[in-house]
């Protein structure tokens, strides 16, 4: 019979008196105590780590994102482009916690549904700033944050700098030559003729503009992530509380389901009907 296994037999550390360990390093005690259930329902826990885990992905999201278009403003294209396959990297973990979440029934639901109150994600500050950094901007939803002044002058000032498609359509239209279409900031992208053309033209000539051309596919690719994500929100919606309004009042699925039918970039889309 071989001995136990002792890992100081290999060289690990096993004494952490006034030197910092895995607990400490990640703040564990901190975020493993921030669960608090207000039912006891055993399902509470479930709804609650998944959207706090969703949140710490959203967090890093945003971080990529920001990164992302920073580099892009700065001609520093390609550390861009790992940038945004990673956020796309990070929807594919988000749509994988619908999948757990989902093993909650509508029964399951009930039991502690009354205890969110008006909470829900609708009113999540993050999910909003994503939108609003890619593209999808809104300023009705800064309301629900009015409570929050730190959040709204955040989400506001989000509103008044170029999106991430914005920075890349500059970059288009330095390659290409063309003037950018004026529009309003603080509104969503909306289908352009004359940068559907300057796409395509890209999309034409893809050895030319190879850059131009992974940047669009980055771009694309990280909708087709974000897309999924909201699909399978939508459907794990109708599978617990069927059509019933949300906790925070909008009309839950059918709210999810006008979601659906938004282009983030709408160009890079619309370009694939001509090509």
């Amino acid at each position: 019979m071989t001995d136990p296994y002792n890992p100081e037999t290999e060289g690990a550390k096993m004494s952490f008196d006034g030197a910092m360990s895995y607990t400490d390093y990640l703040g564990l005690d901190a975020i493993l105590s921030a669960q608090h259930p207000l039912s006891d329902a055993n399902d509470e826990l479930l709804f609650i780590i998944q959207h706090q885990t969703s949140e710490l992905w959203m967090k890093l999201a945003l971080h990529e994102l920001t990164e992302a278009r920073h580099q892009l403003a700065e001609d520093d294209i390609r550390p861009a482009f790992k940038r945004l396959a990673r956020v796309s990297r990070i929807f594919e973990q988000l749509n994988s916690a619908w999948d757990v979440l989902r093993t909650m029934t509508p029964s399951d639901y009930t039991t502690f549904r009354d205890a969110l109150g008006h909470s829900s994600g609708f009113q999540s500050f993050q999910y909003r700033m994503i939108e609003f950094t890619l593209g999808n901007r809104n300023p009705a939803m800064i309301r629900p944050h009015a409570h929050r002044p730190d959040l709204m002058a955040r989400l506001e000032a989000e509103l008044t700098q170029p999106s991430l498609y914005d920075v890349a359509n500059a970059r288009l239209a330095r390659a290409v030559s063309i003037d950018l279409p004026a529009r309003d900031q603080a509104t969503p992208h909306a289908p352009d003729d004359c940068l559907r053309a300057a796409w395509e033209q890209v999309y034409r000539d893809p050895q030319r503009y190879w850059d131009l051309y992974e940047l669009a596919e980055k771009l694309v690719d990280l909708e087709d992530y974000f897309r999924r994500w909201r699909f399978n929100h939508v459907t794990t919606v109708e599978r617990v509380i069927g059509l019933k309004r949300g906790t925070g009042g909008t009309g839950g699925a059918s709210y999810l389901k006008r979601m659906l039918e938004v282009e983030l970039f709408p160009d890079l889309w619309h370009l694939r009907t001509a090509l």
